[in-house]
């Protein structure tokens, strides 16, 4: 790519687990990284409360050219961290490289469900 796409730091500060519902596709959280460019992009995600020190063991590999879905209920994708239901919390990425991230919240307690994105701050 001849122009850089994005940016290294990203900032979610809106992160609130839902619970999972009772319908067939359950709700979550997902950050979705974009990695445009030629060279693998490794991302250090830092968790932040409202009660504790954040939380920063957790490193994300985004292969060159390739976009990789994080579900922050995901033990894999989250490095064997949980984050519980109705936690309020904020992310903090820090990657290598310039990256494009999108934050996402599927809440199915309720039909219809609810889904929403943002985009965060970035620098």
């Amino acid at each position: 790519m001849s122009e850089q796409v994005g940016k290294r730091t990203w900032v979610f500060p809106d992160g609130e687990m839902p619970q999972p519902g009772e319908f067939p596709v359950k709700g979550h959280e997902s950050i979705i990284i974009l990695n445009p460019s030629d060279e693998p992009a490794i991302c250090r995600l830092s968790v932040y409360f409202t009660d504790r020190e954040p939380y920063s063991d957790i490193v994300v590999r985004v292969e060159p050219r390739r976009v990789r879905c994080i579900r922050t209920n995901d033990l894999d994708d989250m490095c064997g961290y949980a984050i519980q239901p109705e936690e309020q919390y904020a992310m903090k990425w820090d990657c290598n490289i310039a990256v494009v991230m999108q934050y996402g919240r599927l809440d199915t307690t309720d039909q219809p469900m609810h889904f929403y994105i943002n985009q965060g701050f970035s620098e």
